[in-house]
């Protein structure tokens, strides 16, 4: 396992990109995912995506119930209605905090580890934190949504 380096820059290319679907659950994407949570723990991070560590796949790590948890090719399938807005801060843009709104819960579909789909049904901060890490997934930094409205 192997602490990544984490790309940082609002208009860096790999952070402004969609991602590519995670085909199948390798042994190399399991490698991946033990590396990118060896990162996001010595980050001290909520989560993080494949693209801050400069890959293109679907793929992110999220706090989920205390626990960071993989998720292979999340796709919210909901969003609530109501919303909150609170400040985010983002690994790759160290030092900058920016009020974001978010739906409350959302319903949500991912592969785990072993390739099995999954659903959740989330609400408050771990909703909040899902939804920062597939914007991600989306090519969407939170500074998208200093103006008001989500650009991308």
């Amino acid at each position: 396992m192997a602490v990544l380096p984490i790309i940082t820059g609002a208009e860096t290319p790999v952070l402004r990109s969609k991602t590519v679907p995670v085909p199948k659950v390798t042994k190399e994407i399991r490698k991946l995912i033990k590396d990118m949570y060896e990162t996001v723990h010595a980050a001290e991070g909520g989560g993080l995506a494949a693209p801050q560590i400069g890959i293109t796949h679907r793929l992110c790590l999220a706090a989920i119930n205390g626990r960071i948890i993989p998720l292979i090719n999340p796709e919210i399938l909901v969003k609530s209605n109501a919303t909150d807005t609170m400040q985010e801060g983002c690994l790759s843009l160290p030092g900058l905090w920016i009020d974001v709104p978010r739906a409350k819960e959302i319903h949500l579909t991912y592969k785990d580890e072993n390739g099995k789909r999954q659903e959740r049904k989330l609400t408050g901060w771990d909703a909040r934190v899902v939804q920062h890490e597939v914007d991600h997934l989306d090519g969407v930094l939170i500074v998208d949504y200093q103006l008001g409205e989500k650009r991308g």
